[in-house]
């Protein structure tokens, strides 16, 4: 059986969002070898879901749920088709606070997990700019977070990127 691919979510067992696990599939009620790690947005608790309901919508419409939060990709103008296939047949990320779905030239961004300590080093010019003012965040405390910056780590740097024009967007997360 092939692993379902996701447009937005292009590696989610390198994020970690998938794992590989013996559990049973509370949407097929199979064992496929994987589940989802993060969140269901429903309003009963469900604890295993595997990448499959996840990609053919089974398990949001089952559960009435959404592995994201919408507004933010409303908010931004998104197409209710590719919102759908984000919140409903995506798998969503795990973060400190409510997950922020990018949204970039008209669309959602692609997901990539936790950005790496070297490529944050590198920011500089306007990208970093537009970073700390969407962050609000200082320069001098911009400093002070990379030199103790862990992938995984608290505070956390998310990386997005554009389909569309391969613009990388950071975002971040802390306790």
């Amino acid at each position: 059986m092939e692993f379902p691919k996701f447009k937005y979510h292009p590696d989610p067992i390198s994020t970690g969002a998938i794992k590989e696990s013996s559990e049973e599939c509370e949407c097929c009620e199979e064992a496929r070898g994987f589940v989802y790690t993060s969140n269901l947005y429903a309003e009963e608790e469900i604890e295993f879901i595997c990448p499959w309901c996840i990609a053919d919508g089974s398990a949001a419409k089952k559960f009435d749920g959404m592995f994201s939060d919408d507004y933010p990709l409303q908010e931004a103008g998104v197409p209710k088709d590719v919102i759908s296939e984000v919140c409903e047949r995506t798998p969503g990320y795990n973060s400190w606070q409510q997950e922020v779905w990018q949204a970039h030239c008209g669309t959602a961004c692609e997901f990539h997990g936790d950005a790496e300590k070297d490529e944050l080093v590198k920011l500089s010019g306007e990208p970093l700019e537009n970073f700390l003012r969407v962050e609000m965040i200082k320069p001098d405390v911009w400093q002070n977070i990379l030199e103790h910056y862990e992938k995984g780590g608290n505070p956390a740097v998310y990386k997005f990127r554009c389909p569309e024009c391969s613009k990388v967007i950071y975002t971040m997360d802390f306790m």
